[in-house]
């Protein structure tokens, strides 16, 4: 067993689970990790703040299926990372949180930045330890892997003691974490594939994190050979082509109102992933709780927990989705296939007509900048974005014709989508990252354009400038009318701001003029942002503001 430092253990159990970069804020109270990594190949990626951090990590564990690795430093560190802890629970997202505590001798005194990460991260987090003894970080380290992975993923938080980090132990060798498998047996396969044969009208709703590039072609496979429609989950739109003839729209904020429809209407719903949480139900109004759809849904998700959690299923099975969706496929025998083809020319038709775009009063319309883009970047680009009105004109008009293209935070986080940018860019250098921001979304995470310029994630950020925190205003006008308060914003020049940064910097305050920004920013060579003026009026898709 060799003698190491506890910082030198853990960071050879980081090497030997395949870490590719870790995300964080230096602190002092790890600094013997920061130092251990010099002997190893694994870039530290430096941000300007931890909620950035964290959010890079959680969007590196949406992209790869292992746990995104952030490191801060305690007390202030672990508490502004949270942000990214809570939105990686929520979305079911591999995480692991690296916290540096105060010496144990000091534990309990409330030493300086001491802070008790079980019960701060209570609710926030799968699991929230510290490891106290050295010999012990090889396997304290698989245990955060593999509770970060296995069942529903999420986020693992670990604290670190400073005097264990440089305290010399024995320990075992790390070695990498080989997940749970979950899957559905042969025979419930076939039971699934024979309900959805039998039914006149399915739709089977994909989501939820653990699809494999081969399962996304067996599910694009299955919905051609059984004529069953396919709806995605709230922002995982790109789990399947949206061009494909079976795609029937997503299930979330401001749906389509025939998707709606078409699961009121279905005589069976086949959910392979998704929690089937209030974003998804429409605020759990479109069953009936618990038992509207207890005759007709078939609910799959890794986490037993989740399973009649709200709804009670007919059929509930423990598995991962992909592998499940798979077996599946080979099960099916579409007997009546072609008994179907109205019902999915239906449900098709509703979603084109869902995606023309829009009338708007203002000059720029991002109904028509996103169909446009999209028809260009479509099967290539991957679009991250934060939380904001801004947001409905990207999901509701971009095509997603490829996998992963989409890194949004199901949990509603404001300043996700320019840091999810840099970390999707550095995993996928040869592909173009577009991040959609708000005016107030952007402000969030603004300084990480430096961290993007200083590591060469040469992304395009998109900022919507609207004045105001408009989902908030967009209510505020509905409830209290004439009664602005609290949601006006006064911006900075985002374009000089960005040149300042070492950013290329565009402004665009016509639909007309954003193609051709948007093309000198990718190729710039450098990231870049650009500056959308867009009138506040134009609040969302379809939706016009009257302004007091």
């Amino acid at each position: 067993m060799p003698s190491r430092t506890g910082a030198q253990h853990l960071i050879d159990a980081l090497s030997a689970n395949g870490v590719e970069r870790i995300f964080g804020v230096p602190g002092e109270s790890y600094l013997a990790a920061l130092d251990a990594l010099v002997e190893v190949d694994i870039p530290f990626i430096q941000c300007r703040h931890e909620a950035g951090a964290a959010n890079m990590a959680e969007a590196h564990g949406k992209l790869t299926g292992r746990p995104g690795i952030c490191f801060v430093t305690r007390g202030p560190g672990a508490t502004q990372a949270a942000v990214g802890v809570h939105t990686a629970l929520q979305d079911s997202t591999p995480m692991i949180l690296l916290v540096g505590q105060v010496r144990r001798e000091d534990e309990g005194r409330e030493a300086f930045q001491e802070l008790d990460y079980a019960q701060a991260f209570a609710g926030l987090a799968k699991a929230a330890f510290e490891i106290r003894d050295p010999a012990r970080v090889p396997e304290m380290l698989m245990r955060a892997f593999a509770l970060a992975m296995n069942g529903r993923p999420g986020p693992v938080v670990v604290g670190l003691p400073e005097d264990m980090l440089t305290e010399i132990a024995d320990a075992p060798e790390a070695a990498a974490l080989v997940p749970a498998r979950s899957e559905v047996s042969a025979q419930t396969a076939s039971e699934i594939a024979a309900m959805i044969d039998a039914a006149e009208r399915p739709v089977m709703m994909v989501g939820g994190p653990g699809w494999r590039d081969e399962d996304r072609d067996a599910l694009h496979d299955f919905a051609a050979r059984t004529n069953c429609p396919i709806l995605t989950s709230f922002r995982v739109k790109h789990l399947f082509d949206n061009t494909h003839s079976h795609y029937g729209g997503e299930a979330g904020i401001g749906a389509c109102p025939a998707v709606v429809t078409a699961l009121r209407e279905a005589d069976l719903i086949v959910a392979v992933g998704p929690r089937l949480g209030e974003m998804t139900t429409q605020s759990y109004d479109l069953f009936n709780v618990p038992e509207g759809v207890a005759d007709r849904l078939v609910h799959i998700h890794p986490g037993g927990e989740e399973l009649g959690r709200v709804y009670r299923p007919r059929l509930a099975v423990t598995a991962q989705a992909g592998p499940a969706l798979s077996a599946i496929n080979a099960a099916a025998k579409p007997d009546n296939a072609a008994s179907r083809a109205g019902w999915v020319k239906q449900c098709r038709a509703a979603y084109d007509a869902w995606i023309e775009p829009v009338e708007v009063t203002g000059d720029v319309n991002p109904s028509i900048i996103w169909r446009e883009t999209s028809d260009k970047l479509g099967g290539q680009a991957i679009m991250t974005n934060g939380a904001g009105n801004f947001a409905a004109w990207l999901h509701r008009y971009w095509v997603h014709q490829c996998c992963p293209s989409q890194l949004a935070p199901t949990s509603g986080a404001m300043g996700y989508g320019l840091p999810a940018a840099i970390a999707a860019k550095l995993h996928c250098p040869d592909r173009p990252v577009i991040a959609v921001c708000g005016d107030g979304d952007f402000m969030m995470a603004a300084p990480e354009l430096a961290t993007a310029v200083q590591h060469g994630a040469n992304i395009v950020v998109c900022v919507f400038d609207n004045g105001a925190y408009g989902t908030i205003r967009m209510h505020q006008e509905q409830s209290y009318p004439g009664r602005v308060s609290g949601t006006d914003l006064s911006n900075p020049d985002f374009k000089l701001m960005a040149e300042a940064c070492g950013c290329a910097g565009y402004y665009v305050d016509k639909t007309e003029d954003f193609a051709a920004a948007l093309d000198q920013a990718l190729r710039a060579g450098r990231p870049a942002l650009i500056h959308v003026k867009q009138s506040l009026a134009d609040i969302a898709p379809g939706k016009t503001l009257t302004l007091s």
